[in-house]
Formats: structure tokens, C-alpha cells, sequence
């Protein structure tokens, strides 16, 4: 129209741009990009070739890193493993959302049904969602990861040194094998015959295997990424794949006997994990290079008590606890409990060889994927994470100003917020040690006023300020105000309770008539959904 009336006035122009404008929101709404998140075991900050240069195993994962961007300051929302899953699910702390310590195999409860998951919003938003891997977030009735938001689950439902396998890994007995004589009916399991239950792995609500095979689990595990990568980019709809791996977490599923060099056991297990990440990094690559991120991170430092079995802090020694005792890993709030490896990819979109020093969470996880895919909040509660989109993209460097971390474990149980940092300052109104490798534990300890550590000059947090310094003095006024905002905000939040109760009952069995609950029938690989009791008496071990 434009061309046979000459040149248009501005006030055309200005209509054609919103009439055009009109036209392609609705197409950019629509082109969500598909989500990986992988979340490692205990993996150690060290564990990666690209944080540090004495680690050798990593060579998918230094790819990545060369390919898009590392974060050197990224943490997990807690030390231990229910918290951080927990945090990075909904984008708020344990103090918040109830969830402050682990779930056991009995536990009734898990997180908190109203707590909005990632998974859901995204699911209302038009993804396909698959979680496959640890749950750990409640197993027993609606807990159970297919009624928390995912589509497809494939995983077992807590830590894998929760139970006993029949392929076990390094650190763990295996199970025994079922009584030789008699009939199901006469048997006679001791009491002492299992001290736990043998590992379950859920398909949907369907335990498919118990006991687990660890040697052949990680295979697996990559297999089902794949096949729902290909599903949900043959259906057109975006997807969101939460891929919580079993590594490094012990027992180390690696099929023996144990490499006789390099780091053993631990290095045949990193490598394993590499070459998983490698492979779903290939297989989303190969669904249209460009439309997925991928973020891999760690949900808490390695567990120094497991000794060469541990992961590496790299420079984050936490040497002031280690002079007390105890171990300044997982379970502590030192910097090599909860500071992690984390890369992003997402080839065009996010930067290629870059490092960035932000100050960053995997409570951000949360909100940077809803804001991506275009969705919303849920509404009636605070968030700790943040959309560090701009981040990622390379716009900025800057994330949080302040970020707390809950004891998770060293010093209690009640997700208490016992150090907070602020830019380079980290300040300490508890400290305490895990378990060590030689056996010691450092008490807690109070500390009014706070503990204060530079990390930009000690990154080892090995001496703390000296109160009456002038630098002490200069930065206590801002952290004790950024702590009394932190507390004041959670109390006066939507806050949860996690129903920690327990019971055996909540035990996921496909058969408690037989030890170990072994789950294929006689001529049949079929499986039966756990606690159909009604099947239990035609089971018969394998």
C-alpha cells in the first residue's frame, strides 16, 4: 500500500510497527527453548579439568565449558542432598520451603505439596517434562516426582547407599542372594538379613528393578535421556529434562576391578560421568543445534568422610575449620560444601569461552527457566534465586548481593541461615565440621560478633578479620543489616513444613514377602507397581 501513495508519515509508520508488532508477539511467545539441567552427586569443585588443571577425566565437560560459560562463584542452595534439591526445584531455601535435611527410606512425607515445582510451571506453560535420576524429595504417595510436575520419571528414589544392590559399587555390600530352599509361603527372612532394603528404580510409578544394577544404571540413564529427547522433539513441544545423576556420590556404580592407576575408582567414575554428559549433550545438539540450554552443576561439595572416594575442593580448603577438626566439605557451610562447578551451553545465545565471577545459586535455576519460557512466578510467596538470564546471555556480570547459606546438616537440622555473603565477604554466625576422613568432627560454634573471611584475598577462608581492623569494622554495619533483612524476610514469608515422620510402611517394595524385594516374576520381565499387595504371594526370587 505503502508504495502507490509515495512516502507514508510518520504516524503510518508508526501504526505498520504496532500492527507488525501485533503480529510476531505471538510467534516469539511461542519459540521456547528446550531445558537440560543436570545436577551432579558430591561432585567437587576441583572435579572439573576446566576449574582445575590437575584433573584429567573431565575432557566432555572442559568441551562444554570451552563451548559456552563457567561459573567460578556458583553454589548450591545447601550442602546436602534433599535441601538442594529441594531449593533448586523451587527456587527458595529449606528455611522457606520445609525442606532443611535429608529424607530417609522410610519417611511418609517429602517436599511439601504446596510447593510449586519448576517442573509444573513449566508443564503449564507446554513442555514436556522428564526427570530422570535421584529424587530424593519424598517417594511415598503423591511425593513421588510423577505427581510433582514430570511427565516421565525414571530413577530410584533417594541415595543410592540407601539400600543394598545386587551389582553393588565401591563402599557398599551387596545384597545377599534369596534362600535356596523352601517355598514363598515357609520362608523366614531374619531380622538381620537386610539392614535396609534393596534399591528400587522407579519407571513412572512402577518399580521396574529391585535390587538396582549400579553398574548398568548410568547406561541406562543415558539411554532414557535420549529416547525422551527424541520424543519430545518428534511432538513439537518444548521440553524440560531435570537429569539428576547418581555420580559422584558413593557407592561409585563402576563395573569392576577398580583401575589400578590415575585416581582409582573415583577417576573410573568421573569419567563414566563425563561420557554421560558428552552423550546427552550429543543427542540435543542433534535435535537442532541452538534451541536447548544445557546447565550442569553440582548439588553440594564432595564427602571428605569417604576419603579417596571424595571429590576435589580445589583452592577451598576451609583451613580454619580443618585446624578445629572435621571436614569443610559436604554438610558444612564453608566454601567447599556448597561452592560447585557450573557451566551453561546454549550455542548463539550464550558466549562461548567465557568465565564469569558473578555470584550465582542454583536457586536462579528456577526463575531464569520460567522467565525464559515465558512464564510466570507462581504468585503468594519469595524466592531467594533470581533470573540471571542477563548473566548468561553475557549482558552482565552481576548476580546476587547477597546470598545466604543454611547449615544443611553440620551444625542442626532446622535449615538455620549460619553464613551469608556479601560481594567478597563471608560472615559466619556458626561454623562447625562435618565428619572428616580421619574421623573427627568439629563442634559448632557461635559467633557474635561474625566470623568475617576476604575471599577475594582468602579463598581458603584460613583467617578470618581481625575485629578490630579497620576493614572489619568498615563492612560489619552492611552484613549484620543484609542478615537481619534475610531473617525478617523469611518470617514474614509463605513458609512450608516438610512432614518428616516416618514409617516402614513407606518403604518402596514391589514384594516384602521376599528379601530384597525382588521384582521379576518366573518367565516374565514384567514389574508390578510398588505396594500392590494383592500380587505380592506369586513373586519368586530371581
Amino acid at each position: 500500500m505503502c508504495g502507490t501513495m509515495g512516502n507514508p508519515s510518520p504516524w503510518a509508520v508508526l501504526v505498520l510497527v504496532m500492527m507488525l508488532a501485533g503480529l510476531l508477539a505471538p510467534c516469539v511467545a511461542h519459540e521456547q527453548p528446550n531445558f537440560i539441567v543436570i545436577l551432579a552427586d558430591d561432585v567437587g569443585w576441583g572435579d572439573l579439568g576446566a576449574n582445575w588443571a590437575e584433573t584429567k577425566e573431565t575432557p566432555h565437560l572442559d568441551e562444554l565449558a570451552a563451548e559456552g560459560t563457567r561459573f567460578v562463584d556458583f553454589h548450591s542452595a545447601a550442602s546436602t542432598c534433599s535441601p538442594s534439591r529441594a531449593s533448586l526445584l523451587t527456587g527458595r531455601l529449606g528455611a522457606r520451603n520445609g525442606v532443611t535435611h535429608n529424607f530417609a527410606v522410610t519417611s511418609v512425607g517429602g517436599l511439601p505439596l504446596n510447593e510449586t515445582t519448576l517442573a509444573e510451571v513449566l508443564q503449564e506453560a507446554g513442555y514436556s517434562t522428564g526427570a530422570i535420576g535421584k529424587w530424593h524429595l519424598g517417594h511415598h504417595g503423591r511425593h513421588h516426582p510423577s505427581f510433582r510436575g514430570f511427565d516421565y520419571y525414571l530413577g530410584i528414589p533417594y541415595s543410592h547407599d540407601m539400600g543394598c544392590t545386587d551389582t553393588p559399587g565401591y563402599n557398599l555390600p551387596p545384597c545377599p542372594p534369596c534362600p535356596s530352599h523352601g517355598t514363598t509361603a515357609s520362608r523366614v527372612v531374619r531380622k538381620d538379613c537386610y539392614a535396609e532394603i534393596a534399591l528400587p528404580l522407579f519407571e513412572n510409578v512402577t518399580i521396574v528393578q529391585q535390587p538396582v544394577n549400579l553398574s548398568s544404571l548410568a547406561a541406562r540413564y543415558a539411554e532414557e535421556a535420549a529416547r525422551f529427547i527424541r520424543q519430545a522433539s518428534d511432538s513439537g513441544r518444548p521440553f524440560f529434562l531435570y537429569l539428576a545423576l547418581a555420580h559422584m556420590h558413593v557407592p561409585l556404580g563402576v563395573p569392576p576391578p577398580p583401575p589400578a592407576s590415575g585416581r582409582g575408582i573415583y577417576g573410573a567414575a568421573l569419567r563414566e560421568m563425563d561420557a554421560l554428559v558428552g552423550r546427552i549433550k550429543q543427542v540435543a545438539d542433534g535435535h537442532g543445534k541452538g534451541s536447548t540450554l544445557l546447565w550442569f552443576a553440582g548439588d553440594n561439595g564432595p564427602w571428605a568422610q569417604k576419603c579417596e572416594l571424595a571429590g576435589r575442593l580445589g583452592p577451598f580448603l576451609g583451613t580454619w575449620q580443618r585446624q578445629r577438626g572435621g571436614s569443610s566439605a559436604k554438610q558444612t557451610t564453608w566454601e567447599g560444601g556448597h561452592r560447585v562447578p557450573a557451566l551453561a551451553y546454549w550455542p548463539g545465545r550464550i558466549p562461548a569461552k567465557r568465565t564469569s565471577q558473578a555470584l550465582l545459586s542454583t536457586l536462579d535455576i528456577f526463575p531464569t527457566l520460567v522467565a525464559l519460557a515465558g512464564a510466570a512466578l507462581p504468585p503468594d510467596r519469595r524466592f531467594d534465586g533470581l533470573d540471571v538470564s542477563p548473566v548468561l546471555f553475557g549482558w552482565s556480570d552481576v548476580g546476587h548481593k547477597v546470598l545466604l547459606h543454611p547449615n544443611s546438616g553440620a551444625a542442626g537440622k532446622d535449615g538455620g541461615i549460619e553464613a551469608l555473603r556479601l560481594a567478597q565477604y563471608k560472615a559466619f554466625y556458626t561454623t562447625g565440621g562435618a565428619m572428616a576422613c580421619d574421623g573427627s568432627i568439629g563442634p559448632a560454634e557461635h559467633h557474635q560478633p561474625p566470623l568475617i573471611f576476604n575471599l577475594d584475598h582468602d579463598m581458603q577462608e584460613q583467617q578470618p578479620l581481625d575485629v578490630a581492623s579497620r576493614e572489619y569494622q568498615a563492612v560489619l554495619p552492611a552484613i549484620s543489616r543484609a542478615y537481619a533483612q534475610a531473617l525478617e524476610d523469611i518470617t514474614t514469608d509463605n513458609v512450608s513444613v516438610a512432614d518428616y515422620s516416618k514409617d516402614p510402611a513407606a518403604t518402596p517394595c514391589c514384594n516384602v514377602q521376599h528379601v530384597a524385594c525382588r521384582c521379576r516374576a518366573p518367565g516374565s520381565h514384567a514389574a508390578v507397581p510398588a505396594h500392590h499387595a494383592e500380587r505380592r504371594a506369586t513373586w519368586l526370587c530371581l
